[in-house]
């Protein structure tokens, strides 16, 4: 079976490079999205099993959509710049959080984690 990523990132060329890392590692890449309706949208559609969250998109911070995903049990992994990752962490307790950027190897093992069974 192979994995959906959910890849929602503002940044045109970072949203490239995302998908383009995860596709080549054998995974299926819905998007990218740059904004959150397009994101939650496509998760209406069918449901990811991992998502990877820039937290500020084109209208507004993907916090909504982070939460609705945790709460559904996806894998949220979140990144940004401009965020301290310990106050996402801190209201985020069960995703993961990366500061970008983010080495691709890095983005790979810490989906390779979250997805492996427990």
């Amino acid at each position: 079976m192979v994995l959906r990523i959910l890849v929602a990132e503002n940044e045109y060329i970072a949203a490239f490079d995302l998908c383009d890392t995860f596709e080549e590692a054998g995974y299926e890449v819905e998007g990218p999205h740059a904004g959150i309706s397009s994101a939650m949208l496509a998760c209406q559609k069918a449901k990811p099993d991992v998502a990877i969250l820039n937290i500020d998109l084109i209208d507004g911070p993907s916090y909504a959509l982070a939460q609705k995903l945790i709460d559904e049990n996806v894998p949220v992994i979140l990144h940004s710049e401009r965020h301290a990752t310990s106050a996402i962490a801190a209201r985020f307790p069960r995703a993961i959080t990366l500061s970008k950027p983010c080495p691709p190897a890095m983005l790979l093992e810490t989906v390779s984690r979250v997805v492996a069974p427990a």
